[in-house]
């Protein structure tokens, strides 16, 4: 896969029920949507697996060939940036659509994100383009964050190890703030006010109903 077409669908996940929508159609368990460039009289053949991966087809309808350039990155000239990027923007679109963000890969993770989905009714925003592998959830009524995921270096946290861990960060009362901070599994906020945030590692270290529980004490302490 072309480089920037795998850069579109990076940390996405297909939503199969949106696809049928969007206009792809199943066969043997393959989505395919086709979209003819009139202007070029070419077709693009967009497939997708059922487990999210995705590639491309090009044909040239005046000589039923297969058109490869637009999928080499190093491939140049004004005619083959136009069928690039008329690539980009059907594909762009696939992924807004039909896909959905997958950006923290843990077990842990999941299971937290699905628990406060569940929970609150809440989903992760994203709120920076410059650092897509973090984001927030916000209360609905006052829109304080009360926990934060992100994916950090172990380095970052005063870790000997430039391993990459997915962490979440929650709002702390003081009175609990040094008994849970062992600098193992659970450190001073990172990025946050030390004194009212922790962070959590989310490699199991934590029992999930431990972050959980602190979950709730959080968002009762955005109320404030």
């Amino acid at each position: 896969m072309a480089n920037f077409i795998e850069n579109i669908f990076k940390n996405k996940k297909v939503n199969l029920s949106k696809l049928s929508e969007f206009g792809f159609v199943c066969y043997e368990g393959i989505y395919t949507f086709h979209k003819v460039f009139d202007t070029f009289d070419f077709e693009f053949i967009v497939y997708i697996t059922k487990d999210g991966e995705v590639s491309t087809k090009m044909v040239d309808l005046s000589t039923n060939e297969l058109y490869t350039l637009y999928l080499i990155e190093s491939a140049a000239g004004n005619f083959v940036g136009q069928i690039r990027s008329q690539c980009e923007i059907i594909l762009n679109d696939i992924a807004n659509k039909c896909f959905e963000d997958d950006v923290f890969k843990t077990l842990q993770s999941k299971s937290i994100i699905e628990y406060v989905k569940d929970r609150y009714g809440d989903e992760l925003e994203f709120l920076w383009e410059k650092f897509p592998d973090t984001a927030v959830w916000r209360r609905k009524d006052n829109k304080k964050w009360y926990g934060v995921l992100m994916t950090v270096s172990k380095s970052k946290l005063g870790i000997n190890s430039k391993d990459i861990v997915e962490i979440i960060d929650l709002r702390i009362s003081i009175d609990k703030l040094q008994s849970l901070i062992d600098n193992k599994k659970v450190f001073p906020g990172y990025h946050m006010n030390k004194k009212h945030w922790i962070t959590i590692v989310l490699d199991d270290s934590a029992l999930t109903e431990e972050i959980t529980s602190l979950i709730d004490s959080s968002y009762a302490l955005a109320l404030k």
